[in-house]
């Protein structure tokens, strides 16, 4: 009861007293006890179809309401870091992936007629898939120069409330954290022992597993909802030989 707030408390006792006034009115002006006690007992049984209508329905509609505001917004926070930092590292990232490329092609080249039942098959291949990167030193510098200009925007999406509705997408800027304080850490040494390159290629594995994964999920938002969008987006990710933006012919 302590912990009760205050204001339901002072409302829950308004209504009382102002129910209670109500009634006595009722009585003092019609003097009949048997019509007040009649309209209280009309009233209390259609209270629980007045629980039902309010309680139930109206906070079920308002639930939802809410909830796609809030799907709505992220999508909003996921298309700023796709278009931010997403897709440059899909770009970046995609040389150390030489040795499975093909195999990437076939499973996430997306195109304009992929539907639902792709995207499953897609997004359950990159859960599954052993992805196995090979790095040089110039690729780690170039991807630590590179996260390290994005510190700060990474950071405001960390603390948006919005991000820590979707955990995949929070994996996602975990990892890159992650990968960033990793990469940060070694920026003095001009020189990285093979055990400690093979170190960095499994946070890379994951990081990409993560990062192309929510790519998939945007890209199905994207088909099913902003068509206009998908299309940029199919000509330009890096799971095709030539990524264009260029309209050359017709895709339909």
């Amino acid at each position: 009861m302590k912990d009760f707030p205050r204001f339901v408390l002072i409302s829950a006792a308004i209504a009382v007293s102002l129910s209670a006034s109500l009634y006595g009115l009722h009585f003092l002006i019609f003097h009949d006890v048997r019509a007040s006690l009649d309209l209280l007992l009309g009233d209390l049984a259609y209270l629980p179809l007045e629980v039902l209508l309010v309680v139930i329905i109206i906070e079920r509609v308002l639930s939802q309401r809410e909830r796609q505001n809030v799907t709505l917004k992220l999508n909003m926070i996921i298309g700023a870091f796709f278009s931010e930092v997403g897709n440059k590292l899909l770009i970046e990232l995609a040389p150390l992936f030489n040795a499975c490329q093909l195999d990437l092609n076939e499973h996430l080249g997306l195109t304009v007629k992929w539907n639902d039942s792709d995207f499953r098959s897609a997004l359950h291949y990159i859960r599954t898939a052993n992805l196995k990167p090979s790095c040089q030193k110039s690729d780690l510098k170039t991807i630590g120069d590179f996260l390290s200009s994005k510190r700060e925007f990474l950071l405001q999406l960390m603390q948006n409330p919005y991000v820590l509705e979707h955990e995949d997408f929070s994996d996602v800027l975990l990892a890159i954290d992650h990968l960033d304080d990793e990469l940060e850490a070694r920026a003095l040494y001009p020189n990285l022992p093979d055990a400690d390159i093979k170190h960095l290629e499994g946070d890379i594995g994951r990081f990409y597993g993560h990062l192309v994964y929510q790519w998939l999920s945007y890209a199905q938002h994207l088909k099913n909802n902003y068509p206009y969008l998908y299309s940029l987006l199919v000509r330009t990710h890096p799971f095709q030989v030539q990524p264009k933006a260029v309209i050359e012919h017709s895709q339909i």
